[in-house]
């Protein structure tokens, strides 16, 4: 089966996050399973920040069993990335099926375009969670970016054939758009053989001796960094956590001069160690090294972090919205707090540090999670089961 994998951002942009790491997934194990699987993307290289296109990456790369074409990037609103080479790139290669993640980005458009055009069918995996992104609801340039992307929206679900959905949340929402027919729900997984095994010792690497506490993710306003800096303040304040630090692991997407001041303004710099663009087996290492992670956010459709987590039996402590509960349960393999409650939050996070066998008891929740149903090699085989259900169904017309 030829299969057209479309994206925004591909390796070795690994900063872009839950859409790239999605995609590398369902490429890697799909391939495994005999399919002929291209990757098209952008020349997104993010070595300094979003606006890093890099010419001199490959246009082709064979990677493992799959292939990645890349396209320069024309021009961008925000993280609109418009590649117009790839049009008649994917018309030439003649997929059976497109496969576009991440429905908000130039390459769905182009993605439901084609499906139109040549009558290929089009499956849809989403992270960008349609009409509930925060940045929907503020006013000026970006409402304006969203009003147009709606109409945009709207005519790549309609062009779809099958809808993948992560959970039940996102179900919801994409039923507000189309036939619930079109709608499946596959549950998001990660790279457990990967994740599972530790490069190397992190505290030691990076000097620290004391207990961790770990945020990793997008240094943006949405991921609530805020107020983590603000309850980890507070749970310093008691001398019983003086051996506690926390790591902050990300790339800069706006916030970081904002997340700066807030640490200096309430003397945390020797408290809180940031790596900045970490590369891919610190983040695994961090992982293993931490006491548990802590997911702030403001927004999550189907975080794919406390899965990551979850495989180093580390539990992680989110906000109770959208669709983080399908993932970090409360209480089972991790705790959830309710939004901009900082006490709430702090009390989690004592919680954990004080308690050894609950903590260790939700990692281990998390770890069953992922080994029995979070994995690439399940998510994978049940889109095969979707893209042949398709092909099939295409066949007898």
């Amino acid at each position: 089966m030829k299969v057209a994998i479309t994206c925004p951002a591909f390796l070795p942009a690994t900063q872009f996050g839950g859409i790239l790491f999605l995609a590398l997934d369902i490429a890697k194990e799909l391939a495994k399973k005999k399919c002929d699987i291209t990757i098209y993307t952008s020349d997104l290289d993010f070595e300094n920040n979003l606006k890093t296109f890099n010419k001199n990456l490959l246009r082709i790369e064979q990677f493992e069993k799959f292939v990645i074409k890349r396209f320069h990037v024309n021009f961008h609103i925000e993280l609109f990335f418009v590649t117009l080479g790839m049009y008649k790139q994917i018309i030439y290669d003649k997929p059976e099926i497109i496969h576009t993640i991440g429905i908000r980005g130039f390459q769905a458009l182009i993605s439901a375009l084609i499906s139109k055009l040549y009558k290929i069918p089009l499956v849809i995996s989403d992270q960008g969670g349609l009409h509930t992104h925060p940045d929907s609801k503020k006013i000026g340039k970006k409402k304006i970016l969203y009003k147009i992307q709606e109409l945009i929206i709207k005519f790549i679900i309609n062009q779809s054939t099958k809808i993948i959905v992560a959970n039940e949340y996102e179900y919801s929402i994409f039923s507000k758009y189309c036939n619930t027919k079109k709608l499946e729900i596959i549950r998001n997984g990660i790279d457990f053989d990967e994740i599972k095994i530790c490069p190397f010792n992190f505290k030691e690497k990076y000097n620290i001796e004391n207990k961790m506490i770990l945020f990793l993710g997008r240094f943006a306003e949405v991921k609530g960094i805020d107020m983590l800096l603000k309850a980890y303040s507070k749970l310093i304040e008691d001398k019983k956590f003086d051996n506690t630090v926390l790591v902050i692991m990300g790339s800069n997407f706006g916030y970081q001069d904002k997340m700066n001041k807030i640490i200096n303004k309430m003397n945390l710099e020797n408290r809180i160690k940031i790596i900045e663009k970490p590369n891919r087996e610190d983040v695994i290492s961090a992982y293993h090294g931490c006491e548990f992670l802590v997911l702030p956010s403001r927004w999550e459709m189907s975080p794919l972090t406390p899965l990551e987590g979850f495989a180093c039996k580390k539990p992680t402590i989110s906000t109770r919205i959208h669709g983080i509960p399908y993932v970090v349960k409360d209480e089972e393999n991790g705790l959830l707090f309710n939004l901009e409650n900082i006490s709430e939050l702090e009390q989690k996070m004592k919680d954990l540090l004080l308690n050894d066998e609950k903590r260790i008891r939700l990692g281990e929740e998390g770890y069953k999670m992922v080994e029995n149903i979070c994995n690439n090699k399940i998510m994978c085989s049940k889109i095969l089961k979707t893209y042949e259900n398709i092909i099939n169904l295409k066949l007898k017309d």
